[in-house]
């Protein structure tokens, strides 16, 4: 396991599922376990799978100015976030290219808290409350076990009562199996899902309690990397996965506009005065691809990185490929030419190991009108 400052405290349980615990964002994370990808995607489609998340980064902000903290590096009107809501966000830099992504709790009045992966919301937190009535807790023992698919509320109505009332985008502070924890309805899988907030010391149990009791609606535990097949289908990014710092320009620095990667959804309407949000607007129109989805002819996964081509000239490259056993279908985000981000475009795929017919196709793939995350009752 590459050498890490972060502890899990569900380290013990990954290795005896099969993981080495890889690092990601200075945690070891379960990117792996002795175990079919396959069924573990099968398993958040159509019952419920736990992982462990905890690599997220979480930072408190308290006190008067945090709100204006927080509305200064992100691009949500947090004046519309209540008590027991959340938001998701972008936050850009003086360029107006996006440079992390985060959901934003509000757990009181005066009192939020930021979840972000290896972007820089660390940074731009500390640099933004410097000098402001803020106090920033940068809280490494915190761990957010995730909870998705379609029998996640019936498991957990049985524990949390009022759980089904619980609506997209909120949250409540409560208990589990007797333990604190804050339970949001949230994910990153396109399912009905929640993520379940609870202290270090506490995690092991209720990772225990819901692996042992959970085991009768065939819930099982799911490692980090079925999520590449998770949001694929559901057109949910990875900073840098799907971004120019990992598939650059020639001749630029990194970065890319929220209008490229198909987020500027997340800047609320009438917002100015957030970081990076004049060069934000100058950009529209300026786009030099868009992310978009592929539909690939084949039997199988393309690959990362592997090539799109189209009119006997390179297009596009795709980054994070899936094949679902579940629907016979080969799928990938792709980051494509503006005039083959287009629905039905032909295109052909050049890989390593792969070279094929496929379309261009709009995403998400599964469940495009999000009727199973935002479900009610």
């Amino acid at each position: 396991m590459t050498a890490t400052w972060r502890f899990s405290a569900l380290a013990d349980r990954h290795r005896a599922l099969g993981s080495r615990l890889e690092d990601w964002n200075g945690m070891g994370t379960a990117w792996t376990y002795d175990k079919d990808i396959y069924e573990e995607h099968a398993a958040v489609r159509t019952r419920a799978g736990l992982m462990d998340v905890s690599g997220l980064r979480k930072v408190h902000l308290v006190g008067p100015h945090a709100i204006a903290v927080l509305d200064a590096i992100t691009t949500r009107d947090l004046n519309k976030v209540y008590p027991g809501k959340s938001v998701y966000a972008c936050m850009l830099n003086d360029r107006g290219h996006f440079t992390e992504d985060c959901v934003v709790y509000r757990t009181g009045p005066n009192a939020w808290m930021l979840v972000h992966g290896s972007g820089s919301g660390h940074e731009e937190v500390v640099k933004q409350a410097a000098g402001r009535n803020c106090a920033v807790l940068f809280d490494d023992d915190l761990h957010n076990l995730s909870l998705q698919g379609p029998l996640a509320v019936e498991y957990l109505q049985r524990h949390v009562p009022g759980i089904r009332d619980l609506r997209y985008f909120h949250h409540i502070q409560t208990t589990l199996f007797g333990l604190p924890v804050m339970i949001s309805r949230t994910g990153y899988t396109g399912e009905r899902g929640y993520e379940i907030f609870v202290r270090g010391q506490d995690a092991p149990a209720v990772w225990d309690h819901i692996v042992g009791e959970g085991a009768e609606l065939g819930i099982i535990p799911v490692s980090f990397s079925v999520l590449d097949m998770l949001r694929v289908e559901s057109y949910l990014l990875f900073y840098p996965y799907d971004n120019s710092q990992m598939y650059p320009f020639a001749d630029e620095p990194p970065g890319d506009s929220l209008w490229e990667l198909g987020l500027a959804f997340t800047v609320s309407p009438g917002k100015t005065g957030f970081r990076g949000a004049e060069e934000h607007w100058r950009l529209r129109g300026k786009e030099r691809f868009r992310i978009f989805g592929l539909l690939i002819d084949a039997d199988g996964p393309a690959g990362a990185g592997d090539e799109v081509w189209a009119d006997d000239r390179k297009v596009g490259v795709i980054t994070c490929p899936c094949y679902s056993k579940l629907t016979g279908r080969s799928m990938a985000i792709a980051r494509l030419d503006v005039d083959k981000a287009v629905q039905g475009a032909p295109l052909e795929v050049r890989g390593k190991s792969l070279a094929a017919k496929a379309i261009a196709h709009t995403i998400t793939f599964d469940d495009p009108d999000k009727k199973k995350r935002t479900a009610v009752g």
